[in-house]
């Protein structure tokens, strides 16, 4: 099992002067103690149930360059890029780019987003769900093509690109694809045919997860996918410092299920000093898993 850090908010003591500082200081112990995966969310105000809009909250993509420029190992992500933000060309170049100048570290974490009143409040269209959804499976078999050796146009519902070319090419001639969600019609459906991995989240604890599994394992069946090729992914509400004996247990049950790597957000106002409990105490209990 590998663990990962989604740092998921800013708000923390004296944030108008340290916020970089911080962001900083727990990616580097991250990176040196074996976390193997860095994430922020996309999102232009903080979530209302986070404190809402004015509290801070960064862009993600220029967050996970400064942190890539600061660290050597560690993975880099968003979970999870959110359809509307960005046209699916420039996101495959700006992904792209990350993952150039991380060395190959880059994750494409991508969903249908969800929050209408940052589009709203910033003047970003928000079509509706159904709609979003057709936008993430053009905007999916868009990043496919540029990662590809097809330079030509993309013709979509949507979407029309006169030439995919993204130059230079991403270092492993691709971006891991991870699609974050649960919903078993859609958007499980998606991970099926386009991702590498899919991330869930477990509020419905190891049960619900195995629920989720069994979804897509369905949808694997009827796209004619190898089900095992598929790395499976968790974001985990607890704090293994605090609970260990609950962190093992779980842990233990999501291993079972195939779960690879289990991401969680500092609960603290030190995020850093977080992160070192994190790398001594918890790492160690589930790198046999």
């Amino acid at each position: 099992m590998d663990l990962g850090i989604h740092y998921a908010t800013f708000t923390h003591p004296q944030w108008q002067t340290t916020l970089a500082d911080r962001i900083a200081a727990t990616a580097k112990v991250a990176d040196e103690g074996g976390i193997a995966l860095f994430t922020v969310m996309d999102h232009y105000f903080q979530m209302e149930m986070a404190g809402g809009p004015a509290e801070p909250m960064l862009e993600g993509y220029t967050t996970l360059g400064y942190v890539a420029a600061l660290t050597e190992r560690i993975d880099l992500g968003l979970f999870v890029t959110g359809v509307t933000y960005r046209h699916p060309g420039l996101l495959a170049k700006v992904v792209t780019t990350l993952d150039v100048l991380s060395h190959g570290r880059a994750w494409l974490g991508i969903g249908a987003a969800w929050y209408d009143r940052e589009h709203a409040g910033l003047g970003v269209p928000f079509p509706p769900m159904a709609e979003r959804f057709e936008r993430l499976e053009e905007t999916l078999r868009i990043c496919r093509q540029m990662w590809s050796d097809d330079d030509g146009p993309f013709e979509g519902e949507h979407y029309r690109l006169a030439e995919t070319i993204c130059v230079p090419p991403a270092v492993r001639g691709r971006v891991p694809v991870v699609i974050g969600g649960s919903g078993e019609r859609k958007t499980l459906r998606l991970v099926a045919h386009y991702g590498d991995a899919c991330n869930l989240f477990t509020g419905e604890g190891p049960d619900g997860v195995a629920h989720k599994l069994d979804v897509l394992r369905r949808h694997c069946d009827d796209a004619g996918r190898d089900y095992d090729e598929i790395r499976k992914t968790i974001l985990w509400f607890g704090d293994p410092v605090a609970e260990p004996d609950r962190f093992a247990r779980e842990m233990e049950q999501y291993a079972a299920l195939g779960v690879t790597l289990t991401s969680m957000m500092p609960p603290t106002d030190d995020p850093e000093g977080w992160a070192v409990d994190l790398v001594e105490q918890a790492l160690p209990r589930v790198r046999e898993l």
